[in-house]
């Protein structure tokens, strides 16, 4: 690129003055070049970066063996029956359940049977504390499961059990 000079530039004003046309020569920036260049390459990211957005990141998921959730097993624990703590002169209550553990895969069960015994064990001592006020509605019976589904993980950690379910609560 050729640099405009002091002489150049009285040459071509001198010019100007004679007669003839005003010869302009104008010389884009090397700053206002590189400018436009970046601001085409952030608009070409922006919109490349909205059409992924928008278009190719929602792809539908291919279903495969390992997408597919598997269902959850069922183990049916015994039948328990204790009575109730009573405050002094209460007749004593009985609370008969029926508890359904839901198993994450068919493999946790047979872990779960040798150790049968303690599971039953702290359900029977954690039971037997409880007083009837303390299964009064849904809240109750809520907190009750969470209970149990907390002790039943303690016990056979590190594998974790999905949930107790109740089959049967009875109080008489």
């Amino acid at each position: 690129m050729a640099t405009t000079t002091a002489t150049q530039i009285e040459a071509e004003s001198t010019e100007a003055d004679e007669g003839k046309a005003p010869v302009v020569k104008r010389k884009l920036s090397l700053k206002l070049i590189l400018m436009a260049v970046g601001g085409l390459v952030a608009l070409g990211a922006i919109g490349g970066g909205a059409y992924y957005f928008f278009f190719a990141g929602k792809k539908e998921p291919v279903a495969t063996a390992a997408n597919q959730i598997k269902p959850p097993t069922f183990l049916d624990m015994p039948d328990v029956l204790v009575n109730l703590s009573s405050t002094g002169g209460e007749r004593t209550q009985y609370l008969k359940v029926k508890i359904v553990l839901e198993l994450p895969d068919q493999e946790l069960s047979a872990q779960i049977q040798p150790i049968m015994p303690r599971l039953m064990d702290t359900f029977q001592t954690y039971l037997r504390e409880l007083r009837p006020t303390d299964l009064d509605g849904s809240a109750g019976l809520y907190r009750l499961k969470e209970e149990l589904t907390r002790r039943v993980n303690a016990a056979i950690a590190p594998a974790r059990i999905n949930a107790v379910l109740f089959k049967e609560i009875v109080i008489q």
